[in-house]
């Protein structure tokens, strides 16, 4: 397989790859992702396949906006309208109950899936043209660490993934937090980019 460098706007070429069950490499403000279509499970299988990542781990999904979250979570409570509305597009991943919609193989069996809504124009643009939520863990072998360019992608995945969006350096270069609002008030299950006490302040309680 090779593997397309995509440098321009014309995603169409990342959005029939998606479609058609490949892997593409992605932009975001925190790290790039490798990314497959969420609701295919052959595909999100590939994902684990390259990374060497181990099936017990995980995904979330990314969406463009909490409307399609609405089509992957059981239900959207008032805390996590807050969070969207302060935080997304932005590096704040939100764990609720999942749908029945979502495979068990994104949530590795769990009852539970995290989403967020990336900061990065190109990534937002294949978001709305594939109208599915993504699968895409960070772009790196598993235990490595996350490529931040176009560049440290193909180091990882040349001749693995259909496709990688070059959308420049990533500005942030770290994970997204990860929040779950499964409990009261929130857990954080990993700390990353976005500060807890931000989160504190947008739900209320500072």
């Amino acid at each position: 397989m090779k593997t397309v460098v995509i440098k321009d706007n014309d995603l169409s070429y990342a959005v029939e790859a998606l479609k058609s069950g490949g892997l593409v490499g992605i932009p975001t403000e925190t790290v790039y992702g490798i990314a497959a279509n969420g609701y295919d499970d052959a595909a999100v299988a590939r994902i684990y396949e390259v990374k060497g990542r181990p099936m017990i781990k995980p995904l979330s999904l990314l969406v463009p906006n909490i409307v399609v979250a609405a089509n992957v979570w059981a239900g959207i409570p008032k805390s996590a309208h807050l969070l969207a509305e302060a935080f997304w597009p932005g590096p704040l991943t939100i764990v609720l109950p999942r749908r029945d919609t979502v495979p068990f193989i994104v949530t590795a069996g769990g009852s539970t899936v995290g989403v967020r809504c990336p900061d990065h124009p190109k990534t937002l643009k294949l978001l709305r043209l594939t109208g599915v939520p993504i699968a895409a863990p960070s772009a790196n072998l598993s235990d490595m660490p996350s490529a931040k360019s176009a560049d440290e992608v193909l180091a990882y995945f040349d001749g693995k993934i259909n496709c990688v969006i070059d959308g420049g350096r990533c500005k942030l270069g770290v994970e997204s937090t990860v929040v779950s609002l499964t409990t009261q008030p929130y857990k954080i299950i990993r700390q990353g980019a976005l500060p807890e006490e931000k989160i504190r302040r947008a739900l209320g309680l500072e």
